[in-house]
């Protein structure tokens, strides 16, 4: 009764005009960004983090989750119809989904993709439902040490299950700690590493930051990029068949509940789930022959799995205030610009705003099939924009954006700055997201360190003394000793080449 309760509350949030309308231009923005190669939700959320200012909280949230969950959707538009994925998670969907349409079968892909991501979709939003008030329930027993030893382990979790090598993803963690130190200190009150720039008293924004790497550095190297002239074909018949439908059905139920489970998982995310789905369909197939010609468990699994991982990896950030990924750091940022603390007092403080979000998801994903299908001409036009056109749009919407949150040109300069480090790190092939994590999470683990410290009395013991944090960290100890083994880094490499 009181999940029923719940969420008759978050659709008469949910359910308002302004909601409805800012839940429609994120679905929008999210499928347009899942179309356009180069662009993705990580950098399309960091430019778009200014305009929330101006919205209330939970229009600002709502749009923002129909950008990332609907970047899923749009993504497997174009892997299907030119082979050209518009995001990381929908590279596996191409396998098999632009076969389909060699075929003359890309309807059905679409039609295929739409159905397992809406009922993917709906499956994990109805898990974050009924398991976000339990894991609410039980943060609020945490102290400083438990909160210190929760965020160590997700961020080594981060670490060892995203792509790249685990001791630079490590050190790109540190680094995004470091420059979370900038600024003043909230217990002594004293500068540090502010070199006398009364700039930086605040710290090292988190906006310029985010967008001189994923949004700057990214078009500089997409510019490096040959453009690409995709031929387009009519889409016809649209649904499948009850053969179809037979193949369909099983690897759509796989994939949510692997996705579902994967996105709760810190550093899983919806490109790890789709590739474990496929991987999944393939080995249990009684043809696996047929994965790479156009197999139909191919794209729904895939696109079942991704589109709930995507959903689901909203669980840790909204009960334990902890982000699984990039994106959802990013989601911690626009939480903090509204004076919103992310964690389980969310729940109570705020349930208007809490479970508004969640039946927003459900509201979304009907917006998302509803733009995915009857306008998949419209969408695969927009690829004959060549990108020369579009970037200087882009650089300067970004422009704006970052003058725009203290109408100072110091934050033009720093995302300047910004964007030479970005594209370095990008040209090094070194992982940038675990920055914005170690950036993000960086002050949240000093703070709790140095309050654990204090009711302590200096007893650095009393991180192990104590059983849950003690548990935790025993954990995060485990997981990065056994992901450092040659054995698991050599097939953990192999994977991620794979």
């Amino acid at each position: 009764m009181d999940l029923l309760a719940n969420l008759s509350l978050g659709f008469q949030h949910a359910l308002t005009f302004n909601n409805i309308a800012y839940a429609f231009i994120g679905c929008l923005l999210g499928t347009l960004i899942g179309v356009l190669p180069g662009l993705g939700p990580l950098a399309t959320i960091a430019m778009l983090l200014p305009i929330t200012y101006s919205l209330s909280p939970d229009a600002a949230l709502i749009m923002l989750a129909g950008i990332y969950y609907g970047a899923q959707y749009g993504g497997s538009t174009t892997a299907i119809i030119v082979n050209l994925p518009g995001e990381s998670s929908s590279v596996v969907t191409a396998i098999d989904g632009y076969q389909m349409a060699r075929q003359g079968r890309a309807g059905v892909a679409l039609s295929t993709a739409a159905i397992g991501s809406f009922f993917a979709g709906c499956t994990a939003t109805l898990a974050i439902a009924a398991f976000a008030p339990i894991l609410s329930e039980a943060a609020l027993q945490f102290g400083p040490k438990e909160y210190f030893a929760l965020m160590i382990l997700g961020i080594l979790l981060a670490t060892v299950l995203s792509t790249g090598p685990v001791l630079e993803s490590l050190g790109m963690v540190i680094l995004g700690a470091m420059i979370s130190l900038v600024g003043t200190d909230v217990n002594t009150g004293e500068q540090r590493f502010t070199f006398g720039l009364t700039q930086l008293y605040d710290g090292v924004d988190f906006v310029p930051l985010a967008m001189g790497i994923f949004g700057f550095a990214e078009i500089v190297r997409n510019l490096r990029s040959e453009e690409r002239s995709l031929v387009t074909q009519k889409i016809t018949n649209l649904f499948p068949t009850r053969d179809d439908w037979r193949k369909m059905t099983a690897p759509i139920l796989r994939g949510s509940a692997l996705g579902t489970f994967l996105g709760i998982l810190p550093g899983g995310g919806a490109a790890l789930a789709s590739f474990a789905s496929y991987t999944l369909e393939k080995k249990i197939s009684r043809t696996p022959e047929e994965f790479g010609h156009g197999a139909i468990a191919g794209v729904a699994g895939p696109e079942s799995a991704n589109n709930a991982a995507a959903q689901t990896s909203f669980i840790p950030l909204l009960t334990l205030g902890l982000p699984s990924n990039a994106v959802m750091a990013l989601i911690v940022g626009a939480m903090m610009i509204h004076n919103i603390q992310p964690g389980p007092q969310v729940m109570t403080s705020n349930p208007g705003l809490f479970w508004g979000l969640i039946a927003s998801m459900w509201v979304g994903n009907l917006m998302l099939v509803i733009l995915n299908l009857p306008l998949v001409g419209l969408w695969v036009k927009l690829l004959t924009i060549p990108y020369r056109f579009l970037y200087p749009a882009i650089m300067m919407f970004c422009c704006i954006g970052i003058y725009s949150i203290k109408n100072d040109t110091f934050e033009l300069y720093q995302a300047a700055l910004v964007c030479v480090v970005g594209y370095g790190i990008l040209q090094l092939k070194l992982p940038p997201a675990p920055m914005l994590l170690g950036l993000v999470l960086g002050p949240q683990v000093e703070e709790n360190f140095r309050r654990a410290m204090l009711l302590s009395r200096g007893d650095a013991t009393v991180f192990f003394t104590s059983p849950l944090s003690g548990t935790l960290l025993a954990i995060a100890v485990v997981a990065l000793i056994f992901m450092m083994l040659p054995s698991i880094r050599a097939r953990r490499e192999k994977a991620l080449q794979e």
